[in-house]
């Protein structure tokens, strides 16, 4: 049964922290090399033969692959228990943007790289654009659209239909709130965003050195999740270098004049998280919501271990309470690198690791991974848990539930590093300074647009 009996460490966490894809090849390179689309192939290939598969699969093959993920070769055992002539060697070549830098090396030296990777979902696209993954369709990958939640397949889709990669984990954004706080101060848990704002000045009012929430102004993959709860449509690309950039439409100026609002009246913290200081601030009771990701409870168990049995969970405050709505914070996929001499093999393993019941299962339990399938998130041993820390809550149900409200049609750029960046030092750094937002907003849109016509794209907004 599936336990919150521990925690990942903060440098494992840190995977789930919309680490920026920093690249090491030209997008204007890219572009001209992609040519046809900007976006890696379009054409699906002749579908692989079951023959070709059982031969392959049956064939003394070694495959090599890049993850993070602690233990995952409990879940590789599987695989190879199944194909006993594959055997997969697995490596860390680091967490995030480290993998991210060296895969990129390889593929431009045209030696290295591994046959399978891991890669977040924010940063498929800044693969594709160098038509560096492997389409998986021609391997039957499309088959397991209905295994997965509608919204990650989603994100792993080309928008031309390709299969660019498997879904592993997810995090759907919700509200984790500290029960005690909220009784104390006689406030009910706020539904909408204005709710939330009300209960903001009243908590800061009423404890100057409590703070309802806090929105680090370095978090810029929580600004991508609630641009993304709130509807937003930040970048749209559609093939041949062409993208359009909304990051100061209407949507984002109505969360920045929000959350700049807060910011600047001062009710509630701005501090960097996942720092010492700001663990402590979770122990001491500086902050009485978290909104985060479904990876948070488990998180915040080992973090704030002076607080079990005094936070609770629920879903992210609504600006249409007729219309319940989140987005996605985090969780990764399993892709296939389109150089491997090995494409059968390393097709079906990407298949196999995270659609397996067994294998699927285990990372719920094992890794303590909120799940990307549809099997899993109706599992009653999973969401049937009902963990200490939570006062017994059912948790795991809280999020299932959420992730049933996560948009499908929410897009990331294939210039992530350069959105994260200027992110950081305008929007991110106008809350921090709690100063204007909204004007900030504008910068970003400035300064993203100037970098992607430089780099080749034709932009619209």
């Amino acid at each position: 049964m599936y336990r919150l009996r521990s925690t990942p460490s903060p440098s494992q966490m840190s995977r789930r922290l919309f680490l920026t894809a920093a690249g090491a090849v030209s997008l204007g390179a890219a572009l001209t090399a992609c040519g046809d689309s900007g976006g890696g192939s379009s054409a699906s290939a002749k579908p692989v033969s079951q023959a070709d598969i059982d031969k392959a699969m049956k064939t003394p093959t070694e495959l090599t692959f890049w993850t993070w993920v602690p233990d995952i070769a409990k879940e590789v055992a599987l695989f190879e228990k199944k194909y006993p002539a594959i055997k997969v060697k697995v490596v860390n070549a680091g967490q995030g943007t480290p993998q991210y830098t060296k895969l990129r090396t390889a593929l431009k030296a045209g030696s290295g790289a591994p046959d399978m990777v891991q890669i977040e979902y924010q940063a498929i696209p800044t693969f594709t654009i160098t038509n560096s993954l492997l389409d998986l369709r021609p391997h039957g990958a499309a088959a397991l659209k209905d295994t997965f939640v509608d919204w990650t397949w989603a994100q792993v889709s080309g928008t031309n239909g390709e299969v660019w990669a498997i879904p592993q984990d997810t995090g759907p954004m919700g509200m984790l709130y500290r029960q005690d706080i909220f009784d104390e101060h006689g406030i009910e848990v706020p539904t909408t965003w204005d709710e939330f704002a009300a209960a903001a000045r009243k908590l800061h009012k009423a404890d100057p050195d409590v703070y309802l929430t806090n929105l680090a102004g370095g978090q810029v993959a929580a600004w991508h999740g609630l641009l993304w709860q709130a509807g937003a449509k930040p970048y749209v690309t559609s093939g041949k270098g062409d993208i359009t950039i909304s990051v100061d439409d209407a949507v984002s100026q109505k969360l920045g004049a929000y959350w700049g609002g807060l910011a600047r009246e001062g009710v509630i913290g701005v501090e960097p998280d996942f720092t010492d200081a700001w663990y402590a601030a979770l122990n001491k009771g500086k902050y009485a919501t978290w909104i985060t990701a479904a990876w948070g409870p488990v998180f915040l168990s080992g973090s704030a271990k002076a607080t079990s049995g005094k936070w609770r969970a629920a879903p992210l405050p609504q600006w249409d309470a007729s219309k319940p709505s989140s987005g996605n914070w985090g969780g990764s996929t399993t892709a296939v690198i389109r150089s491997t001499k090995n494409p059968i093999a390393a097709a079906q393993f990407a298949q196999f690791l995270n659609s397996d019941p067994a294998s699927a299962k285990m990372f719920a339990t094992e890794q303590f991974f909120f799940p990307a399938t549809k099997a899993l998130l109706t599992d009653a041993s999973f969401v049937g848990d009902t963990p200490a820390f939570y006062g017994g809550q059912k948790v795991n149900q809280v999020f299932a539930d959420i992730s049933s409200t996560v948009s499908s049609s929410f897009q990331w750029p294939p210039f992530l590093d350069q959105a994260a960046t200027d992110w950081t030092e305008t929007v991110g750094k106008s809350l921090s300074d709690r100063s204007d937002t909204v004007r900030a907003l504008g910068a970003w849109q400035s300064r993203l647009t100037a970098y992607a016509k430089k780099q080749g794209f034709t932009v619209g907004s």
